[in-house]
């Protein structure tokens, strides 16, 4: 009977513990790729709800002459008359793409305060298993943008100032539109029956909106802009939230409330929710 030489024994046994290593860190991986799949599907708990006491607000008859598309809009949301929105408070969940972090999108609830053509404060969350990860304070104030992130604050930088003033202006088409015909300081062009241009303030200069109109159910079908990114480089084109050459939004938003002439507070000092 032949026998297998001792040193050829320690060989195979050692072979089999490799094997077994490599399978048990394998499995290790496995459980945490899938437990970081799971963390990553856990919607965060809404934030708590604005209490603050909101005005009645004034109303107003719908202005005359504005271009076909903007009147057939507005006509649609509004009637003959447009409330006066001074202020506004959304709160609401989403997701977030995190380009540092291999494009990983995470889930993440936000509030935005807007001073109706003035300022806004934003406080998001992005979350892991439900548990906020990363918190951002975001300003406009006063014609000047700061981030407060976790690694960094970004502020003091005509480029971001200019990307904070869109975004505002963004975010008033979406939330808050009666502005864009009760701010004095905003005005529309005509271009066709389904297009204007919405020209809006920037300091001492304006900024310029490309805002298409859906030409059957009346409604804003998109809207483009030119906007610095990250306050960097040359302006890119901005389409409805989207960087252009990206094509992915990196922040995908889903209002849960929104109050209207509350005693909004947008200072650099406010933190949180």
């Amino acid at each position: 009977m032949a026998t297998i030489p001792f040193a050829n024994t320690r060989r195979m046994v050692a072979r089999r513990r490799r094997a077994n290593g490599y399978l048990v860190t394998a499995g290790i991986l496995a459980g945490l790729v899938v437990l970081g799949w799971a963390g990553l599907h856990v919607s965060p708990a809404p934030f708590a709800a604005v209490t603050l006491p909101a005005a009645p607000p004034e109303i107003v008859p719908l202005p005359t002459g504005l271009p076909v598309p903007v009147e057939r809009f507005y006509r649609e949301l509004y009637g003959d008359e447009v409330p006066v929105i001074r202020s506004a408070v959304i709160t609401g969940r989403g997701t977030m793409r995190i380009a540092p972090l291999f494009n990983l999108t995470f889930p993440a609830r936000f509030r935005f305060t807007h001073e109706a053509g003035r300022s806004y404060r934003h406080y998001i969350e992005v979350t892991f298993f439900g548990m906020p990860v990363l918190k951002v304070n975001e300003y406009y104030v006063d014609g000047k943008e700061r981030q407060e992130l976790p690694w960094a604050v970004a502020t003091d930088n005509p480029k971001l100032d200019q990307g904070g003033n869109v975004g505002m202006w963004a975010e008033i088409i979406q939330w808050l539109p009666s502005v864009l015909l009760t701010d004095p300081q905003v005005r529309w062009e005509p271009v066709d029956d389904d297009t204007a241009l919405l020209v809006v303030p920037f300091g001492a200069d304006e900024e310029r909106f490309v805002v298409r109109f859906d030409p059957v159910g009346g409604g804003v079908q998109y809207w483009e802009v030119m906007r610095y990114l990250n306050g960097e480089g040359e302006k890119t084109l901005w389409v409805n939230g989207t960087w252009f050459d990206d094509g992915r939004p990196w922040f995908v938003v889903k209002d849960e409330e929104v109050v209207y002439n509350v005693a909004a507070d947008t200072s650099v000092t406010v933190k949180g929710p």
